[in-house]
Formats: structure tokens, C-alpha cells, sequence
């Protein structure tokens, strides 16, 4: 008898740890949860593989599949000069809401190169 009860003890002990860490745990896990979301420019538009992802970090990976420079600025960050054929990543972390993203090289964005991606 005795030996089955510091046999549950023991369980109940571990049980407690486990879930007083679960939640922690999940949280971190979700945290670091990022959105990837594909962005392919060229002469004079952005194509995104969404325009929309949850609220928080949100990775754009750009391709320039056009024939001359582009970058891409979204929430205050932007890619250095992308050319042609070469790509580049920019993460960033956003709020709910809609965001503007352009290219800010010469007139890009006057002939199209921008666009709303919203965030949930």
C-alpha cells in the first residue's frame, strides 16, 4: 500500500511540472512561429504568394525576376538594392492592421511597385 502511494505521488509531482511548463513552452513555440511569405518583383509590380498573415513576425523573401534594381520596404524596413535575378530577406515584426509596401527606387512605386499586405 505504501508503495503505491509514493508511486502516485511521484506521478502527481511530475503532472504538476509537466503542465506548469506546457504553457511556457507553447507560448515560445508560438512566438516563434513566423509567417514566410514569397515576393517576386519585377518591371513594375510586386507579386506576393499572400497579401495576408497573422500579427507578428512575418519573413518576405524577395526575388527580383525583373531586369533592373528593385527593393522592397514594408513597416518601416526594406531590403538593400535587389538585382536582377538575386533576391534578399527581410523579417519583420507586424502589427494587426493593413501595411504599405513599395519600392522605393526612383519612380517604382508611381508605376505600381506597391501594394497592401494585412495583417489578423
Amino acid at each position: 500500500m505504501l508503495r503505491l502511494k509514493l508511486s502516485t505521488g511521484v506521478v502527481l509531482a511530475a503532472l504538476v511540472a509537466v503542465l506548469a511548463v506546457t504553457p511556457l513552452a507553447v507560448a515560445r513555440m508560438h512566438a516563434a512561429a513566423a509567417t514566410t511569405v514569397t515576393v517576386k518583383a519585377s518591371e513594375f509590380k510586386f507579386v506576393l504568394s499572400t497579401k495576408t498573415a497573422r500579427h507578428g513576425v512575418t519573413i518576405f523573401k524577395v526575388t527580383n525576376k525583373g531586369k533592373t534594381a528593385h527593393d522592397f520596404k514594408i513597416a518601416g524596413k526594406k531590403t538593400a538594392k535587389v538585382g536582377p535575378g538575386k533576391s534578399a530577406t527581410l523579417k519583420v515584426t507586424l502589427t494587426k492592421g493593413p501595411h504599405k509596401y513599395i519600392c522605393t527606387i526612383d519612380s517604382h512605386a508611381a508605376l505600381g511597385m506597391k501594394g497592401t499586405f494585412k495583417s489578423t
